[in-house]
């Protein structure tokens, strides 16, 4: 299972951690995914949703099988992962979460995830984010 990991200089004032990760790394925004958790009806899940747009909440909770979805409480997301905001990987998070990945990142041969940290981004097959993590796939992004 190739990857290639990209470490980079995070600039602490960016705006978006992803859409620097986008350009620092000279890639479309369209390949680089980031990492949110969401509460699903008391759950904690992971949504790997592409940088260049956001996460449709009612899409979200749909592919988890359930009615409403609300972005996780940063600190119990952080808990959750082990991991701390804007650099919340999918991959080796503390304690398993249910996943899922929009289904735009099986339009890539290769997409970025966060490495665990900010400044540090893994590029890997979306087949392969899908069966390490166990995760299924559907439209998880607003239109």
């Amino acid at each position: 299972m190739p990857y290639s990991a990209h470490p980079y200089e995070h600039d602490p004032s960016a705006p978006s951690y992803g859409l620097e990760a986008a350009e620092v790394l000279g890639i479309s925004p369209a390949r680089v995914f980031k990492t949110l958790m969401v509460d699903v009806s008391g759950k904690l899940c992971v949504a790997v949703v592409p940088v260049s747009g956001s996460l449709d909440l009612k899409a979200t909770a749909a592919a988890f099988g359930a009615k409403k979805a609300a972005m996780a409480d940063p600190a119990a997301a952080e808990r959750r992962t082990g991991y701390v905001l804007g650099g919340v990987s999918p991959l080796g998070q503390r304690q398993a979460s249910p996943t899922a990945v929009d289904d735009s990142a099986l339009e890539h041969a290769t997409i970025f995830v966060s490495g665990g940290r900010r400044g540090f981004d893994i590029e890997l097959a979306p087949a392969d984010l899908v069966r390490l993590t166990g995760a299924s796939v559907a439209r998880l992004r607003a239109r």
